[in-house]
């Protein structure tokens, strides 16, 4: 009984399918590793590294300005004897520890974010190697055909990391432009 790959023509149907699958990851490691094209995983990484930056700004602005309304708080406690607003007062100090604990999210979600960064600056070290292996000479032989996003999706990309994109200052010059004006005059 004889292997199905010692016949010649299998033998020759296999390896014309194992080029095919070879020349889909070449075209995918050109996709993602193209000359003169941005990094993907480190726009990835740096996209993921401000999540988690914002994150921590905006969970620091909370926590101030708990602790400011749990100072008033203990003011207002200090100058009346009224006990319903002492109840009051003690109500609004429970509402200001629940945001505190609530504001753990931030320490958790960071924790995650840089667990995925891990592994994607992983998959890049990996993509890396292929392509040194390859060679960069023959991967920028490869033709790459991207679909440009069409329509409005193209313009959805969501906010633009520091230094990239326009800032409000621009943003207002656009819109102090006299030729607006005269559109709705």
């Amino acid at each position: 009984m004889s292997s199905p790959l010692a016949d010649p023509d299998s033998l020759k149907k296999e390896l014309v399918g194992l080029f095919g699958h070879l020349q889909r990851i070449r075209k995918e490691l050109a996709a993602l590793s193209h000359a003169g094209e941005s990094d993907h995983f480190r726009s990835m990484s740096d996209e993921l590294d401000e999540i988690v930056a914002a994150t921590e700004r905006a969970t620091n602005t909370i926590m101030e300005s708990v602790e400011g309304i749990d100072g008033l708080v203990g003011q207002a406690r200090g100058l009346t004897d009224d006990p319903a607003l002492a109840a009051v007062c003690d109500a609004v100090v429970e509402r200001v520890n629940a945001v505190f604990e609530a504001c753990s999210f931030q320490d958790i979600t960071g924790q995650r974010v840089t667990k995925v960064v891990n592994s994607l600056k992983f998959v890049e070290e990996r993509v890396n190697a292929i392509v040194l292996t390859w060679g960069r000479e023959e991967l920028d032989r490869v033709v790459v055909e991207i679909k440009e996003e069409k329509g409005e999706k193209r313009l959805l990309n969501g906010p633009a990391l520091p230094g990239q994109g326009i800032d409000q200052a621009q943003v207002d010059q656009l819109l102090a432009q006299t030729e607006i004006d005269k559109l709705f005059g």
